[in-house]
């Protein structure tokens, strides 16, 4: 029998496609602040796939593969449900920032309360409201700041369903990323359902290879699940596992010069790049202290000391 699902006080049939709204709170002006909420039910009972973006509300790439993905009527599945809200926190994306006004970061906040921060009351509306229902899930990410990803998804690979889904995807890369406390992941983990992060590009920048990754791995994984049927088996490209990550964090504030590319190999001693005073005083050549991939970037050209440079994948089978 067909879960019964009832979002904002809706109760939403099979064969249905609603959109709705949540609302959070107002802004000093009076203006209602809510999330869009869009579900596509099939008539055939099957998975409750969510997907989300804008958790950080300048992360618009995962915004971008969302609203692509309405618009092209690619989310009505012959089975099961789809959950689609393409901006979490509306905040954030009305003041191109990561946070919402209180400075809090949304998923660092589940699951939330309702008479917390404004972030908490953000995570706690979509913990009671949306949470309950979902299966599995994929949440749209990029990199932060200046930071750039390569096109990866993170999640914990010990869990078989974690996994299955992360390989549907076909990514590049996968990274194997523990829980953090208070963030959606941790917080569905705890609730017995599974959600896989997609990482890719920068944040307040459209990233067309990232984005052109998410739709095509957002219907494997619909396929995989049996939501979705194609004339054709698609085949996920394999993805590279990468069991550990590190950062290399600069050791000298100056001017960053970059000689690698994302998703490039680098060897223990390799020059990566190199850092220079303003004054032409100084240049030093940066060495990688690893073999790994490169599945982060930081494009700032002024760096200070202790910023993260490189985000170093190491594959199955190595040792940072």
């Amino acid at each position: 029998m067909a879960k019964k699902i009832t979002i904002n006080g809706k109760t939403i049939l099979p064969g249905e496609n609603v959109q709705t709204r949540l609302l959070v709170s107002k802004l000093p002006s009076g203006t209602d602040i809510d999330i869009r909420v869009y579900v596509y039910r099939a008539l055939e009972d099957g998975p409750v796939l969510l997907l989300m973006a804008g958790m950080h509300g300048d992360e618009v790439n995962g915004i971008e593969t969302i609203r692509r993905m309405i618009r092209r009527k690619m989310l009505h599945p012959l089975r099961g449900t789809v959950i689609a809200i393409p901006i979490l926190n509306i905040y954030g994306f009305l003041n191109f920032s990561r946070e919402v006004p209180d400075g809090k970061d949304v998923n660092r906040s589940f699951p939330g309360s309702k008479s917390g921060s404004l972030a908490s009351r953000v995570a706690d509306r979509f913990t009671r409201e949306i949470l309950p229902y979902i299966d599995y899930g994929i949440d749209f990410h990029t990199g932060g700041a200046s930071i750039s990803n390569y096109p990866q998804i993170r999640c914990l690979m010990e869990y078989p369903e974690n996994e299955r889904m992360a390989r549907a995807f076909g990514a590049p890369f996968i990274l194997n990323a523990e829980l953090r406390p208070k963030s959606l992941r941790k917080e569905a983990f705890n609730q017995g359902k599974y959600i896989i992060v997609y990482e890719s590009g920068e944040s307040l920048r459209l990233d067309e290879l990232g984005i052109k990754q998410a739709i095509q791995g957002t219907g494997q994984v619909l396929q995989e699940l049996g939501m979705k049927e194609v004339n054709q088996k698609i085949t996920p490209a394999p993805s590279l596992v990468c069991i550990k990550s590190k950062w290399i964090r600069a050791k000298f504030s100056g001017i960053f010069r970059c000689r690698v590319k994302l998703g490039q190999y680098v060897k223990s001693g390799e020059v990566y790049g190199s850092l220079a005073d303003p004054y032409g005083n100084t240049a030093i050549r940066l060495k990688s202290p690893y073999n790994g991939y490169i599945i982060g970037l930081n494009n700032m050209t002024v760096v200070n000391q202790g910023d993260a440079l490189l985000h170093v994948g190491f594959p199955e089978g190595t040792e940072p």
